[in-house]
């Protein structure tokens, strides 16, 4: 489970437009060309952010978007939330319809996960990333340095 390119491109343009507002309203071709994100895409993500009053959009010359709140009440999760990225690791969507129309023997992990998710990324702010000041946790290690770990622990107690 991962989140989509449209999850990931809503948040970085958010970032960029945060970054930049002080200066003025932020052109879409502006965070379109910085961030190697397509114009169109870019128009559809901010009509969502648009309608969910994310970013307001200044219109004439020296037009552009501008974000609708402090950046500091802004979160990951309200992001990923206004362009309709679905933060879900269940099957049915949680429905609890998984395994033939009756729910599954891991639905709770998943709903679950879902939860701790959301949790994660509303703690999460705009201002936050901005300022970078969200750092990598010691303690997590990459997926595949577990399943290395898991397979040398496997070797040696078969080894034993």
């Amino acid at each position: 489970m991962r989140l989509t390119t449209k999850g990931r491109f809503a948040v970085t343009a958010m970032i960029d437009l945060a970054s930049r507002q002080a200066e003025g309203p932020v052109t879409l071709a502006g965070i379109a060309d910085r961030q190697k994100i397509s114009l169109s895409y870019l128009e559809q993500l901010f009509g969502k952010l648009r309608r969910h009053k994310l970013v307001t959009s200044v219109r004439g010359p020296g037009g552009g978007y501008r974000l609708a709140r402090d950046m500091a009440r802004i979160t990951v999760a309200d992001i990923i939330v206004a362009v309709d990225e679905p933060l879900d690791a269940t099957q049915c969507g949680g429905k609890q319809n998984c395994h033939d129309e009756h729910r599954c023997l891991t639905h709770d992990l998943w709903a679950n996960l879902n939860k701790r998710m959301y949790e994660y990324l509303d703690s999460v702010t705009l201002n936050a990333l901005v300022h970078r000041e969200i750092k990598p946790d010691p303690d997590m290690s990459v997926l595949k340095d577990v399943r290395r770990r898991a397979m040398v622990a496997m070797r040696e107690a078969a080894a034993a």
